[in-house]
């Protein structure tokens, strides 16, 4: 049992290298790769954490199938039943994070699309009166589509030009789906204490990429660098404290300074440095490994259980 416990530690524990070489390596790549990768690293590494809490619950079930006694379950894995436990009460707390999460997110969504009931319509934008500068990404609700939606204070603090900047920049979000790789890493960071390390990295590529797709949009990196700049310092001067906007990603998000740097900078491209491959391949060890634990889990517990039940039938 001690070699089963010693593969749930593993599998819990991997997470955090899981995340450290996601971040690491999602600095090297362009914003659309980064996000793929911070993405797939939450989600997978939630997997298999979820994976191996699960097969330690079932400890005491397979006992109870091969007719094994608690008692004597409990005298020969010590750990059995207090881990299994502690592994359901992980469940458990991982499912009311997951549903509150989800409730929330559903939540800020009917608001923000009932905020939206005195709009003008002009295409894919919705133009909502007020002085308070503000424009975001809006994704579908109940069947109605995506929508961006921003403020007649927004419009009037830009330029013709910059506009098409931040149409497009928030175009960009609702045509990739922005919103689902925000909701990945939101939900995963439930699972996993490790994986809230990702959320702000995601974030700030979710609006890297939505960033690169406005500046091809416009042809003009000086144009989209100085639109952002001015877009996210009107929203910054009336925006309130504490305030989260969850899955509506907004032109204001992020870094500011570091997302005009780049864009100042010529357009990305996919690296081919020694430190890239170098974090590629912790990140696919790391994830290999950990979904490798889970299927070595169950099996190691079959086998335990199956020698149990067999010195049980012996006696």
């Amino acid at each position: 049992m001690t070699l089963l416990l010693t593969v749930v530690a593993l599998a819990l524990l991997l997470p955090w290298g899981a995340a450290a070489a996601g971040r690491r390596l999602a600095a090297l790549l362009p914003p659309r790769e980064a996000c793929l990768a911070l993405t797939g690293t939450g989600a997978l590494a939630a997997g298999g954490t979820v994976a191996a809490l699960v097969g330690l619950v079932h400890v005491p079930f397979l006992a109870s199938l091969e007719r094994v006694p608690l008692s004597r379950e409990a005298a020969a894995w010590p750990a059995a039943v207090p881990a299994a436990a502690l592994a359901g009460v992980a469940l458990v707390w991982q499912a009311v994070l997951l549903t509150a999460r989800r409730r929330q997110r559903r939540a800020l969504l009917a608001r923000a699309w009932a905020a939206t009931g005195d709009a003008v319509s002009d295409g894919d934008l919705l133009v909502v009166a007020g002085a308070r500068p503000e424009a975001f990404a809006l994704p579908g609700w109940r069947g109605r589509r995506g929508r961006v939606v921003v403020s007649t204070g927004m419009l009037g603090a830009l330029g013709p030009a910059e506009r098409d900047v931040l149409f497009g920049h928030e175009r960009a979000h609702l045509a990739d789906r922005h919103h689902l790789l925000a909701a990945t890493a939101h939900l995963a960071a439930a699972v996993h204490p490790a994986l809230r390390s990702l959320r702000p990295v995601l974030d700030f590529h979710l609006e890297r990429w939505a960033d690169e797709r406005a500046a091809s949009s416009v042809g003009d990196r000086r144009l989209a660098a100085g639109a952002i700049a001015r877009a996210a310092l009107a929203a910054a001067t009336t925006e309130r404290p504490g305030r989260g906007r969850g899955p509506l990603l907004s032109v204001g998000a992020g870094p500011v300074p570091r997302r005009v740097e780049a864009l100042l900078r010529p357009a990305p491209v996919g690296p081919r440095t020694r430190g890239a491959r170098a974090a590629a391949a912790g990140l696919v060890a790391a994830v290999a490994v950990s979904a490798l634990l889970a299927p070595g889990l169950a099996y190691g517990l079959h086998e335990y259980v199956e020698l149990a039940a067999s010195a049980v039938r012996g006696h």
